[in-house]
C-alpha cells in the first residue's frame, strides 16, 4: 500500500467516526439534558458548541493525516487562541459577537419566547425574541417586522424583559 491509500483509508475511518460521533452526542446530549429542565433553544446552543469542538478535533486530525507537522497544526491553534483572546476586548469586531453570545447564553435573562425592550434613547425597540444566534439576536417587533441586533451590542445596552415566556422544553 502507498502512503496515498493509507491517508485515504485514514480520512475514511475519520470521516465515518466523525458521523457517528455526531448523531450519538446529539442523541446523548439531548436526551441528558431533557432530564436537566433546559430549555430546547439552550440544548440547541449546548450540542452546536459540542459539534463545533468535534469538527475542529476532525480537522486537526485531516491535518494530522495530510502530513501537517505538529509545529504547523500548533502554530494554527495558537493563532486562533490568539483571535479568540483579541475578540474578548474587541467591540466591534464578529468575534466579539460570538464571545459576547457565550456571555449572553449563560449570564443573561433573555430567552427565546421573551419579549423585550432595548432601552437605547436614539434607537428604542421592542420585539419578541425569535433566535439567538452566533452573531445576531433577532427580534419580531407587532407590526412582524424582524431586527437583528449585533449581540455586542445587545450586551453593551441596557434591556428590559417585559413578558418572561413560561419554561418549555
Amino acid at each position: 500500500m502507498t502512503d496515498q491509500e493509507v491517508q485515504i483509508i485514514e480520512t475514511t475511518v475519520v470521516v465515518v467516526m466523525y458521523i457517528i460521533v455526531f448523531f450519538v452526542t446529539k442523541t446523548l446530549i439531548n436526551n441528558t439534558l431533557k432530564s436537566t429542565q433546559l430549555q430546547r433553544a439552550r440544548r440547541k446552543v449546548i450540542i452546536k458548541a459540542i459539534h463545533l469542538f468535534t469538527t475542529l478535533t476532525v480537522v486537526v486530525l485531516m491535518a494530522a493525516i495530510w502530513g501537517l507537522r505538529q509545529s504547523e497544526i500548533a502554530f494554527f491553534a495558537s493563532t486562533i487562541f490568539t483571535a479568540l483572546g483579541i475578540a474578548f476586548f474587541a467591540q466591534w469586531s464578529l468575534l466579539s459577537n460570538i464571545t459576547s453570545s457565550i456571555i449572553l447564553f449563560f449570564n443573561h435573562p433573555l430567552k427565546i419566547g421573551d419579549r423585550i425592550k432595548i432601552l437605547d434613547k436614539d434607537y428604542p425597540f421592542e420585539g419578541e425574541v425569535s433566535d439567538l444566534t452566533y452573531f445576531y439576536v433577532h427580534l419580531v417587533t407587532t407590526d412582524g417586522d424582524i431586527i437583528t441586533i449585533p449581540n455586542s451590542i445587545l450586551l453593551q445596552t441596557a434591556v428590559s424583559v417585559l413578558v418572561k415566556k413560561e419554561h418549555v422544553q
